[in-house]
């Protein structure tokens, strides 16, 4: 990461609790950490410890319960999709218009002349590989090019900040280790602060600068693990040993505390 002052991302005390019926649900507990412009920070953790809850708080979709948090210094009180997009495991594109068009969405939202408008969709599609592909409607293309067009869409506003929520999940592991190759290749050519969800450890770490580790119901973050591997990441790195040593210490980290989570569970019985 690089340093101090480039802080763009940072959660301070973060918490979230759902009142439900009467017993309320505490989601998320004391969540700190910061996130340096330009790095690829990757999260991951425990199904159902509440990742997706807090990337939706950084977009400022989802109210904090305590604490806060800042991008840019300044606190997140509402979405600012001129500043960060979001990429879902869905591509969710609209199915009745054309790949280009998809593209061009949030910037007609956001009043952009047309010509603007499709000379950016351009840019993108040849940034992700799409080029002779902005004609065809979505049900025309794979999984992973579809997944490839709502990146294009997410940085066709040119945002500083891309969250993404399990991007690849829904596709198959060669197709989801390709597209994890092809996203670092347009993060060094864009250099946007990336926050990436993902079960997958060898993912995370392939992909990442910094892997946060997160805890069960309530998340914490209870490890930050640098992945201290040299750039740019080849294929052959996910068999070196300096790649399995991180890997086992961030699996370390999630087992230990699902046996802590177990034994808390029996004590309560």
């Amino acid at each position: 990461m690089t340093s101090p002052s480039a802080i763009v991302i940072e959660t301070r005390g973060l918490g979230k609790v759902y009142s439900i019926g009467r017993a309320p649900i505490v989601a998320l507990e004391d969540i700190s950490f910061a996130v340096a412009e330009g790095s690829f920070v990757s999260l991951v953790g425990p199904s159902g410890c509440g990742k997706s809850t807090l990337l939706l708080m950084l977009a400022g979709l989802v109210p904090s319960t305590s604490g806060e948090v800042l991008v840019d210094g300044s606190v997140v009180r509402k979405p600012a999709p001129d500043k960060i997009s979001i990429i879902f495991q869905d591509a969710t594109l609209l199915p009745w218009k054309r790949v280009s068009e998809n593209i061009e969405f949030p910037l007609e939202i956001q009043g952009m002349k047309a010509a603007e408008r499709r000379d950016r969709a351009a840019a993108m599609l040849s940034l992700v590989g799409l080029s002779d592909f902005g004609a065809r409607y979505p049900h025309e293309l794979s999984g992973g090019m579809r997944q490839r067009v709502s990146i294009a869409r997410g940085l066709a506003p040119d945002p500083r900040i891309m969250l993404m929520d399990e991007p690849f999940g829904a596709l198959d592991e060669q197709t989801r280790i390709k597209m994890g190759h092809e996203l670092l290749g347009i993060w060094s050519k864009t250099r946007k602060t990336i926050f990436f969800i993902t079960h997958s450890l060898t993912e995370a770490l392939f992909l990442s600068d910094v892997v946060l580790v997160m805890s069960h119901r309530p998340g914490r973050i209870v490890g930050v693990i640098k992945a201290d591997l040299p750039r740019p990441r080849t294929y052959d790195i996910i068999g070196s040993a300096e790649f399995g040593a991180a890997r086992n210490q961030i699996w370390k980290l999630i087992s230990q505390d699902e046996d802590q989570a177990a034994d808390e569970g029996m004590a309560s019985l």
